[in-house]
């Protein structure tokens, strides 16, 4: 099996790569708009249409209030993918650099972190804002994890020049890390997708996130 060493920085996807949710789906099936969403969701990361397309829509039409997204940061931790915790572990043991950059809502991913022991400072996602009620208000429309090429901006931030990152996730976003010269690990353990297959540096297709180790490490 050919390798990938010497990474200081190891980067993860959270939807359907540490969790096999995909949180706005979630969010959307507790408003029965679960199947609308999900083709969406699939759309934009199987590269068939832009991020920034259909993520302003999906949220207008949701409108998660401080409840969902509690249900959903549940789920996430119940939903984990099998082999994450001894990943993070692992990687945690050899004194590597652990984030999670994702699309999804950061205030539902925080709770999964603090589980896998990743300072909140390592966690990029988009946040959501809530009135005093605790109904939806609206989300960082700033974040350049809501729009196509969020995740190479969001590498490029937080890698320097002598640092070596690898990205593990299973959508099209994922890819654009290759952008700014990080290899990226398509993941299919819960979602296949023709073109990460093709496209990634390398792919894994096991159940278990327990065999990137063997390429990282």
């Amino acid at each position: 099996m050919k390798t990938l060493k010497n990474f200081d920085i190891i980067c993860f996807d959270c939807d359907s790569t540490l969790s096999r949710i995909e949180g706005i789906d979630e969010c959307a099936n507790a408003v029965g708009l679960g199947e609308e969403m999900a083709k969406l969701t699939n759309a934009a990361m199987n590269g068939e249409m832009a991020l920034e397309a259909v993520y302003q829509k999906r949220l207008d039409l949701i409108r998660p209030n401080k409840a969902a997204i509690t249900a959903v940061a549940d789920l996430y931790i119940s939903e984990m993918v099998d082999g994450v915790k001894e990943v993070f572990e692992a990687l945690q043991t050899h004194q590597k650099q652990i984030h999670i950059i994702s699309g999804g809502l950061r205030q539902a991913i925080l709770p999964l972190a603090k589980v896998l022991k990743i300072p909140e400072e390592n966690v990029h996602a988009v946040d959501v804002f809530f009135d005093t009620d605790g109904e939806y208000h609206n989300y960082n429309q700033d974040s350049p994890l809501a729009r196509t090429g969020g995740k190479a901006d969001i590498c490029q931030k937080i890698s320097l020049d002598t640092q070596k990152m690898i990205l593990i996730g299973d959508g099209k976003t994922d890819l654009e890390a290759q952008q700014v010269g990080v290899k990226v690990i398509g993941f299919g353990g819960v979602a296949r997708r023709e073109l990460v297959e093709k496209q990634a540096d390398f792919y894994i297709s096991d159940h278990s996130l327990k065999s990137v180790l063997d390429y990282i490490l």
